[in-house]
């Protein structure tokens, strides 16, 4: 009996397997049809990014998301079709509570993994641009899926998490063809500013590197306390790190020789130090001192005072008396 009810269920497994063989068969097909799609979606997405100028790696890191992507889409359909009784909806499903754990698992490595692709389509800076992001600035040398790679002006690898770069602000340095460059300088006040701009001006258009259009040009930005503040302006092309160094160095020195040939000062500031109750017989005086300070109970005496010639000829004759 027992052994009856059990070759009577091994019938209907056979059976059912027999059912669901062209079902596999198909799915089998499917799938394999998937494989190739996918194969293709893989290197269309790779020549698509580089094209685009993302570097090899990147590439092939977008190529293989998609056809992972082409892949998942592809087993859910054929598993649809060889379990009839499973739905795509509960395949969906079951897909959508394990995306939510690793979800949750790995929410730091998604969010950059996410913010690389972006930053890989939107290109907000490629592959050789100078960038400033925070504290760091340097060229970049990769764009990684978690992260982007910078290289410092003195030779230092950055990666710096692409999550970062996506949300806070960077400065392309090198997003334009030309870049303006701008120094301090500072006049004596007796000098003609008219005359100093254009010895500026003229010494900025004879130095290697700057642009003559747009023309250098200086402007008055202020009166400091050592003189009248001026502030020379130029344009470079390219306006790469190397290049600005460069370009500031010689204009700097240029502008500087100018104005000393051309007679015009270049003050620094200066301090002038009064020590009271040292110098003259009105200081410790307060009810004399040009400062208005208060005479107070008992102001104090000047401790000594400088004699001046006339002081000291008055004092031997009356020795000599």
């Amino acid at each position: 009996m027992i052994f009856s009810e059990a070759l009577g269920r091994l019938e209907e497994l056979g059976r059912s397997a027999v059912a669901l063989l062209p079902g596999l068969a198909i799915a089998l097909v499917l799938f394999g049809i998937g494989l190739l799609i996918a194969k293709g979606v893989r290197a269309a997405v790779r020549r698509a990014a580089e094209l685009r100028d993302a570097s090899p790696g990147s590439a092939s890191v977008l190529g293989r998301i998609a056809g992972g992507v082409t892949v998942l889409v592809s087993f859910l359909v054929a598993a649809s079709v060889a379990f009839p009784s499973v739905s795509a909806a509960d395949l969906f499903n079951l897909l959508g509570i394990g995306g939510v754990a690793i979800g949750f698992a790995f929410r730091d490595v998604l969010q950059n993994l996410l913010a690389g692709i972006l930053i890989l389509l939107t290109r907000p800076f490629v592959i050789g641009d100078q960038i400033r992001a925070g504290s760091h600035e340097g060229t970049v040398e990769d764009v990684w899926v978690r992260a982007t790679v910078l290289r410092t002006y003195d030779n230092q690898r950055v990666l710096i998490p692409n999550a970062t770069l996506f949300v806070d602000k960077i400065t392309v340095i090198t997003a334009h063809d030309k870049r303006r460059l701008a120094f301090p300088l500072t006049i004596g006040n007796g000098d003609d500013i008219r005359e100093a701009r254009r010895v500026i001006v003229e010494a900025l258009q004879g130095t290697e590197g700057v642009l003559s259009d747009p023309p250098p040009e200086a402007l008055v930005t202020g009166l400091g306390a050592a003189g009248v503040d001026m502030t020379a302006r130029l344009w470079i092309d390219p306006p790469r790190r190397r290049d600005a160094v460069d370009a500031l160095d010689h204009a700097i020195s240029n502008v500087k020789e100018a104005l000393t040939a051309a007679g015009i000062d270049l003050p620094y500031p200066t301090s002038q130090v009064l020590f009271h109750d040292q110098t003259e017989e009105t200081d410790g005086d307060r009810s004399r001192q040009r400062e208005g300070w208060p005479a107070g109970k008992a102001p104090p005496r000047a401790r000594w005072r400088v004699l001046r010639e006339d002081d000291a000829t008055d004092r031997r004759t009356e020795e000599r008396a």
